[in-house]
């Protein structure tokens, strides 16, 4: 090999020895870059699939589910859900399960505090003091609504102006309350479907019912009649 080839087969080792730090996952920052993650000591999710999915939309008192899937090196640790409660600014434990011979777990919470949350998983380490938590990336979210009677309207309102100072229209996504300020905005869950509105109205009149939605957010539901649905404040 003369000393041209040796130069060239030299940079080629060098490259490839300097690859593996570059493909460090990056993530975005709030003024647009991006930022590479500090190590954290926990576990590495597999290619295989995600460290933590929770289900998106549950009733208050239903169970919640959260799934995962972690290396099968792990199989036999043990996984802690926390919640972030906003109130108290920490983390709450609310359910734990056992990884399976494959590296999958699923756990199961009652959920009974409704909102916007936002849960972790963390895996015990045998021996160790504690749990090694895990990166920011595998954080999941989860809405928790209260279960409420709903009707819907809109066929004879079209073009008046609401108790919100709004113009009724075929296409105006928004909710009826009696006494939540306008412009607060609502979630809203029915049958796997999911949107935010903002209270638009007061209302509704008849007694036992929470709720009006407007057509067009009864049509974005798949909403067609009185009926319980999942209902929220979140902003």
């Amino acid at each position: 090999m003369g000393p041209a080839a040796r130069r060239t087969a030299l940079l080629l080792a060098a490259c490839a020895l300097a690859a593996p730090g570059a493909a460090r996952a990056s993530v975005p920052t709030p003024s647009g870059g991006t930022a590479v993650p500090p190590p954290t000591g926990g576990a590495s999710a597999p290619d295989s699939g995600p460290a933590l999915t929770a289900t998106p939309h549950v009733l208050v008192g239903r169970v919640a589910l959260f799934r995962g899937s972690f290396a099968a090196r792990d199989a036999g640790r043990n996984v802690t859900i926390e919640r972030f409660d906003a109130g108290t600014k920490s983390w709450t434990a609310i359910a734990s399960a056992r990884v399976e011979s494959d590296g999958a777990y699923v756990a199961r919470w009652r959920a009974d505090v409704t909102g916007r949350h936002v849960a972790r998983a963390r895996l015990e380490r045998g021996g160790d003091a504690g749990a090694s938590q895990l990166e920011p990336a595998y954080e999941s979210t989860l809405t928790v609504y209260r279960p409420a009677v709903t009707s819907w309207y809109g066929p004879g309102f079209y073009g008046r102006t609401t108790a919100c100072a709004v113009r009724m229209t075929r296409t105006l996504l928004g909710v009826a309350h009696r006494r939540l300020p306008c412009g607060a905005e609502v979630a809203l869950s029915y049958r796997g479907r999911a949107i935010t509105v903002p209270v638009v109205d007061r209302g509704p009149f008849r007694r036992g019912r929470r709720w009006d939605l407007t057509s067009a957010t009864a049509e974005a539901l798949g909403f067609s009649f009185t009926d319980r649905i999942g209902a929220i404040r979140v902003g």
